[in-house]
């Protein structure tokens, strides 16, 4: 009797432990919708004024700053069509804070063009750079042919500390390259499957566990 009843208490700890796994999802899956209806918000308001203090995830800004044309970094990417080139990436102070200003796509074959400019009034949005990726190549520095935006290569090429946050240009009049990247709130949302599978697993052990009860019982 006793092995029976330690039996039931254990298969109703491991429901209890799915169906809290469950409700735990749903719950991340309410925070997940909200901040992507956060970061749509922002992305499509005017943008803010940006002093270079107090950056935020997604933060659509305008902004005055000193723009570094001899340091230009060639950061290897993909266009929106999957063709190869590189992304354009200045070095910009603003009130002497260093970010990179990703200004947009070109080709490979347009690498060695002068793409200097003079302007000092900006406009972009923030977003903070991508995690290291142990599985990219290492950056060749000597032909300025970057795979990630590594810290200790920044510094390396540039000499400065960089802002973790990196402002992707707004260009909406720009018909030539580089071509504006396209920012989206395209965050992964699986909680609502993560969820729907936890609470399949505790139905199925309480199914299974009803099924050996009446056969045994």
């Amino acid at each position: 009797m006793k092995n029976k009843l330690f039996f039931s208490l254990f298969v109703y700890f491991f429901i209890l432990i799915f169906l809290s796994l469950g409700f735990w999802q749903i719950i991340r899956l309410n925070w997940k919708l909200e901040l992507i209806d956060s970061i749509n918000t922002s992305l499509k308001s005017d943008p803010v004024t940006f002093n270079g203090h107090d950056p935020k995830n997604f933060l659509k800004i305008k902004f005055d700053g000193t723009l570094n044309n001899e340091e230009i970094i060639y950061l290897y990417s993909l266009s929106e069509n999957g063709e190869p080139g590189f992304d354009l990436i200045n070095p910009i102070t603003i009130n002497n804070k260093n970010f990179l200003l990703n200004r947009g796509w070109i080709p490979r074959d347009q690498k060695n063009n002068d793409f200097s400019i003079s302007s000092k009034k900006f406009s972009g949005i923030l977003k903070l750079k991508s995690k290291f990726n142990y599985f990219k190549p290492e950056n060749d520095i000597q032909e300025n042919y970057w795979f990630t935006l590594k810290d200790e290569d920044l510094t390396k090429f540039t000499g400065l500390s960089f802002s973790p946050y990196i402002i992707f240009e707004i260009n909406e009049s720009n018909d030539s390259f580089p071509i504006p990247k396209n920012i989206e709130a395209n965050l992964s949302n699986n909680h609502l499957k993560y969820s729907l599978t936890w609470f399949s697993l505790a139905i199925s052990i309480f199914l299974i566990y009803l099924y050996f009860r009446k056969k045994n019982y």
